[in-house]
């Protein structure tokens, strides 16, 4: 996956987290992709969230980062539920060192850590999609597909034009656009609008 790409991935990993863990005490948030670490298959990712310790704790003092992991988890057990099952998590736990982080020189650094290990697909279809500066720029709809319309979404996944349902949807759309009868439709609705604000 291109950097960008997964860039703006983590950026919705990151949101979706601080938006249901409103108000917890989170140091930092971490996508990690197949190929940074061995546990990650393809198709997968992992999140890590490092908890923050208590303002004065020692990172190397053990018994301060189990008191900051059992507060977390009982402050936001729904939270963390709700989250698992938006995310899918295939794999969920935590402790209270993470030797495992490629980025960490010294694992006691950092707070205790939370592990999710999701389906790459689940995390692609978070909405709103995030653009390059972080600014929205789609929403996530619901739609009911029949098997024929399943297929050819899958079609285009399989031949490599998007990795995910959303992503071949939006594909199709965009060809839609191009087409000139598209304008002309657009221009002929708005003339709709402008009829119905006269009445």
């Amino acid at each position: 996956m291109e950097s960008a790409d997964f860039e703006r991935l983590r950026q919705k990993f990151e949101a979706e987290v601080r938006m249901r863990l409103d108000g917890a005490m989170i140091d930092k948030v971490e996508l990690l992709q197949y190929g940074d670490i061995p546990e990650i298959e393809p198709g997968e990712v992992l999140g890590k969230i490092f908890l923050a310790l208590p303002e004065g704790a020692d990172a190397a003092d053990m018994a301060a980062r189990r008191e900051s992991f059992s507060a977390f988890n009982r402050a936001h057990r729904e939270a963390l539920t709700g989250l698992r099952k938006a995310l899918g998590a295939t794999a969920f736990g935590g402790g209270l060192s993470d030797v495992n982080f490629p980025n960490t020189a010294v694992a006691s650094e950092r707070g205790p850590v939370v592990n999710m290990k999701m389906k790459l697909s689940r995390v692609q279809a978070l909405g709103p999609e995030l653009g390059p500066s972080g600014d929205e720029t789609v929403t996530a709809v619901m739609a009911r597909l029949g098997g024929a319309d399943l297929e050819t979404l899958d079609t285009l996944i399989a031949a490599g034009i998007a990795s995910s349902r959303a992503e071949a949807v939006r594909w199709a759309l965009a060809r839609i656009r191009e087409r000139p009868a598209y304008e002309q439709l657009r221009a002929r609705v708005r003339e709709i609008e402008n009829l119905k604000s006269q009445f």
